[in-house]
């Protein structure tokens, strides 16, 4: 599978004459798809998005992860992401694909490679037990080529935690704010920074908290500028959405006093 800057190498390589137009347009113009008959696997994804396609790994069997893996890996898809899959099943996964699996946060990056990590983006919790939903934000922006650093257990109920770590706070592009209970992490995080932050409510919390809702609709309603809120639990889409962010074009470099 080609990714928008291999094409772009491609297309320049074709340019340059080092490349005949036919071969470009065989590699190119492969089938978008691959019909499985219970799934239709998304191979031009990286094309138009610049990431493979990511498996949701609730609610499918081990077999059928598998079979969309080797469909993804016989095109060439690399760091691949499945996401909230269980350890029995990437036990199972990983029989017929490797696989590099992070039990805390029940994510696995399938036919893993080294690659470029840029920018920064800091992933920050309210308490330890916010930490499986914090790792699949870290993972996943990893995953997509974002330096993560993470700042965990620095809740509000103990601030100098949180302000011990301005310098790393003040040089992201981007913070992802991972909390349960009442979520104000976000809050006072967006009132520190000056790029985006992406805030994750939780369910992390006691019976009042409703399974995450009183830290969504807190987060919702926060009067910081610059916070948009993903849904609970939802470390993933953070993740995703802080990578692109980070990685943007023309995005200022971190600040050069800071630590890397």
């Amino acid at each position: 599978m080609l990714e928008k800057q291999e094409i772009l190498s491609l297309l320049r390589a074709v340019a340059d004459g080092n490349v005949a137009p036919e071969d470009a347009l065989l590699q190119i113009r492969e089938s978008p798809f691959a019909d499985l008959g219970y799934a239709k696997v998304d191979l031009h994804r990286g094309v138009r998005q610049g990431a493979a396609e990511v498996i949701y790994g609730a609610g499918k069997t081990a077999e059928q992860i598998a079979g969309i893996l080797g469909a993804m890996g016989a095109r060439g898809c690399r760091n691949v992401l499945v996401t909230r899959l269980s350890a029995e099943k990437a036990a199972s996964v990983a029989r017929s694909a490797p696989l590099d699996y992070h039990a805390d946060a029940q994510l696995a990056i399938a036919f893993p490679a080294e690659r470029e990590r840029r920018g920064r983006v800091v992933v920050a919790t309210g308490g330890t037990s916010d930490l499986p939903v914090a790792e699949e934000a870290a993972l996943t922006a990893e995953a997509l080529g974002s330096r993560v650093v993470r700042l965990y257990d620095v809740g509000v109920a103990g601030l100098h935690r949180l302000l011990a770590h301005l310098d790393e706070l003040m040089s992201a592009r981007v913070v992802v704010a991972v909390a349960g209970m009442e979520g104000a992490l976000a809050s006072v995080v967006g009132g520190l920074v000056d790029c985006p932050v992406i805030a994750v409510p939780t369910s992390v919390g006691y019976g009042a908290s409703f399974g995450g809702l009183a830290a969504l609709l807190s987060m919702l309603n926060s009067c910081a500028s610059g916070c948009s809120v993903v849904n609970i639990d939802n470390g993933f889409g953070a993740g995703f959405l802080a990578s692109r962010i980070n990685l943007m074009e023309g995005a200022e470099p971190p600040h050069e006093n800071t630590v890397s």
